[in-house]
């Protein structure tokens, strides 16, 4: 017997090896039952069977470790028709066992993902009787307790979608180990009896979203590869973008560099002259036509325009500061278009080689007023 719990410990443990890698990790409260389940009981052997026969009731709580490894706990009442020769009370004896379940099912067939609707599911394990109002045992020794260990065998339905309910069939045998023999530990079939129980059990829910034990979604290989590969591909770009980064950065150092350098030296300011021609003509006091003695120089200017077919010129035209300031720039731009007309309409200067501006009153082309009273001219082209 010892050979064969030493089996069912090593098959538990390399079933429960051989699941651990298939399923989600369970957590301390996930894979609980509770249950009941009531029957008969008869002794084995050495007595009247169907004269003996007792009904029991029992409560099992218990938890799976993994789909094919748990363990549980056992509350066994069995009750006797009348008071007899060995109970002095309805209720004959209590029995709460410690109980290891193996699914052979599941260990032999592998998880599935779910629960099958039938399942085969072995229970082994020790337990402590009393009996109640005991006169004396059948070899008259008057012992009240004793030592126990239950063997059986689930026959398992799961039902409804959720196979969170649990039907099962069992037949069952207990051996009271020390009831006799001066309390040494010992199978013997006439000191056991037989059960067979109905029960049901019902599995809580679990973190999972399910009752049951839910296969963990695995990636092949092939896979695993490929996203290594992508991996690998974007930390190769990620270290040629670094390298640019870095180029850039030494290129904005030497352009900054350079700007530096550039602002540190002294500025060189050129000053732009015009190049103003030199004859000029001159208005009278409040007038913009011009006087025939001022011909002369426009009609230098003429001249010059024809000695130089590039050249294009600009009129502008000025007034002494005495007066008012609006009435002195529209002078300044009528003595300027004055010119101008004269250039094109005696002189016959193509119109688009001629513009005109109007300055308005000044003081700084002479210290003499009557010579801020003139328009002058600028060649553009130079």
């Amino acid at each position: 017997m010892k050979k064969f719990f030493l089996m069912l410990a090593v098959a538990g443990l390399s079933a429960q090896s051989m699941n651990a890698q298939t399923v989600y990790e369970s957590k301390n409260f996930d894979n609980w039952y509770i249950g009941i389940n009531a029957g008969v009981n008869a002794p084995a052997k050495g007595y009247k069977v169907f004269k003996n026969i007792n009904p029991e009731a029992s409560l099992r709580v218990g938890r799976w470790f993994t789909p094919v490894v748990g363990l549980a706990a056992e509350g066994t009442f069995r009750f006797g028709d009348k008071p007899g020769k060995f109970s002095k009370t309805f209720v004959k004896s209590t029995n709460v066992s410690l109980l290891g379940t193996l699914n052979f099912s599941n260990w032999f067939g592998g998880y599935p993902g779910q629960p099958r609707s039938f399942e085969v599911i072995g229970i082994a394990g020790l337990g402590w009787e009393h009996i109640f109002g005991c006169d004396k045992t059948p070899n008259g020794s008057g012992e009240k307790n004793a030592l126990t260990s239950k063997l059986g065998i689930d026959f398992a339905f799961n039902l409804g979608a959720a196979k969170a309910w649990q039907l099962y069939i069992e037949p069952n045998i207990v051996y009271a180990l020390n009831r006799h023999y001066n309390n040494r530990v010992k199978y013997d079939i006439h000191d056991a009896v037989l059960g067979l129980n109905i029960g049901v059990n019902y599995k809580f829910l679990n973190s999972n979203g399910t009752h049951n034990f839910k296969i963990a979604e695995l990636r092949d290989q092939a896979e695993i590869d490929g996203l290594n590969a992508k991996i690998n591909e974007l930390r190769a770009d990620v270290n040629a973008k670094d390298g640019q980064i870095a180029a850039d950065a030494r290129t904005i150092a030497d352009l900054k560099a350079k700007l530096a350098e550039c602002e540190a030296r002294p500025v060189q300011v050129v000053e732009e002259k015009e190049n103003f021609l030199q004859p000029i003509v001159i208005f009278r006091q409040g007038k913009s036509v011009i006087d025939p003695a001022q011909y002369a120089s426009v009609e230098m200017i003429a001249k010059y325009m024809r000695n130089h077919p590039d050249a294009k010129i600009i009129c502008r035209g000025y007034a002494s500061t005495e007066g008012n300031p609006e009435l002195n720039q529209k002078l300044s731009e009528n003595r300027a278009l004055a010119v101008k007309n004269a250039l094109i309409k005696k002189y016959k200067i193509a119109a688009d080689r001629i513009s005109n501006e109007g300055m308005g009153a000044t003081d700084k082309l002479s210290d003499e007023r009557d010579f801020n009273r003139v328009t002058m001219f600028i060649d553009t082209v130079k």
